[in-house]
């Protein structure tokens, strides 16, 4: 899921794929604007056929975060 999340993000912002971590913040370390982030969310609904909480969403900052948050929904989908 981490390296598809990359390449996803690589749609988006100019950043090396090896430069881009679990740790790497979208806003900060990585660049996004609001509009790019949410733009990205509606890609992974469609890539990974889950459905984002806009609230919850606002609280991920990070790339391991949001890794975490679309294996739980992957998790729900499935059940």
């Amino acid at each position: 899921m981490f390296e598809k999340l990359v390449d996803i993000i690589g749609n988006y912002v100019e950043a090396e794929p090896e430069t881009i971590q679990p740790e790497s913040r979208f806003m900060e370390d990585l660049g996004f604007t609001s509009f790019d982030f949410m733009s990205m969310l509606g890609e992974l609904e469609d890539e990974f056929e889950v459905e984002i909480d806009q609230q919850e969403a606002a609280n991920i900052r990070t790339v391991q975060e949001a890794v975490d948050y679309l294996e739980k929904l992957s998790v729900k989908a499935a059940e």
